[in-house]
């Protein structure tokens, strides 16, 4: 099988497309026929060997995907052959074919293609599980979602407005933020791109209270960190809730620990990787929320470039550079 390959830590441009041998299903596990797999900013980390959890070298990136199931192996009963699937596997998704365990599998609806149940399970898994469990939104609060043209981003937009919030976007070019107000955000506008200067960063805070009538926002949901976090933390409202999403900007921020203690705030993680883990149960209920949300039209993955499994680093460059809005997939 045809399969893209990490075999040093670098950039996209060092990757390899090999042919493999096919995997073979043991026990508890299924082999997939992917037909799609989604581009996500831990891959771009992981390649780079910059990812919290790094597999042993060689690897094949992609943490999720959706096929058919071709093979079973012996011991499962959960699944048969011919189910449409998405999985999430963590690393081996941008190939041809896939072994994974068989709790790792989640069937998709009839109705929902390949792609769109590839674009779905990390990012609006993500954001679901950030809004609803880590920060308790509620209806009628105000969501400021920064780099809220990405992936996670338009996905923390639509979530957030299914929840009944008023949602503030935040993004780096005019053009990104009429796709977020496509998505549902009541406001939108537009940052510097780069690292922000002290100006530039009281500018970003004095923007977000007046959008908020001088009361700042009740959640702040940041997957981009770097010199935005600390400018948003400042004008948070009185027991907000701040989501430490990711990285995107490179850089992990420090803000001084005395705004928390000012605006009475949480500074909140949210790892949702780990808690799909030691959360089984609760992560498939959240799955099937997202299916409820997606057949009522409340949610709608923006797949804004598709790319063929031959130029899959490529794809992993495209979200590198910064270039997507939405969601990156790869064709199988």
């Amino acid at each position: 099988m045809k399969a893209l390959q990490c075999v040093e830590l670098a950039g996209p441009e060092k990757l390899i497309l090999s042919e493999i041998d096919d995997p073979k299903p043991g026990n508890n596990e299924v082999l997939i026929d992917i037909k799609a797999a989604s581009v996500n900013f831990p891959d771009v980390l992981m390649i780079q060997g910059l990812y919290q959890n790094q597999p042993p070298m060689p690897f094949i990136p992609g943490a999720e995907c959706s096929g058919v199931i071709k093979e079973i192996g012996e011991d499962v009963d959960t699944c048969n052959i011919g189910d449409r699937v998405f999985v999430m596997a963590g690393t081996g998704c941008f190939a041809e074919k896939l072994v994974v365990d068989a709790t790792r599998i989640t069937p998709i609806p009839n109705t929902m293609d390949f792609p769109v149940a590839a674009a779905l399970p990390m990012t609006y898994g993500t954001s679901l599980y950030a809004l609803k469990q880590r920060a308790n939104l509620q209806p009628g609060e105000t969501l400021l979602v920064l780099g809220a043209a990405g992936g996670v981003g338009i996905s923390a937009v639509e979530i957030g407005k299914a929840m009944g919030a008023r949602v503030i976007a935040a993004a780096s070019s005019e053009e990104k933020t009429k796709i977020c107000l496509e998505h549902g955000a009541d406001e939108a506008f537009v940052y510097p791109s780069g690292n922000l200067d002290r100006d530039q960063q009281k500018e970003l805070s004095s923007k977000i209270k007046e959008l908020t009538g001088g009361l700042g926002a009740n959640v702040v949901y940041d997957p981009v960190g770097g010199s935005f976090s600390e400018p948003a933390i400042r004008a948070m409202a009185w027991e907000g809730r701040f989501l430490v999403i990711g990285f995107a900007a490179g850089e992990i921020p420090k803000p001084p620990l005395n705004l928390a203690l000012l605006k009475n705030c949480q500074i909140v993680g949210v790892f949702w990787g780990a808690w799909t883990l030691m959360f089984p149960d609760e992560y498939e209920k959240n799955l099937q929320e997202l299916f409820e949300l997606h057949a009522n039209g409340k949610i709608n993955p923006e797949i804004s470039d598709r790319f063929s499994l031959e130029e899959s680093a490529a794809a992993i460059a495209h979200l590198k550079d910064r270039k997507a809005k939405g969601k990156v997939i790869i064709d199988v």
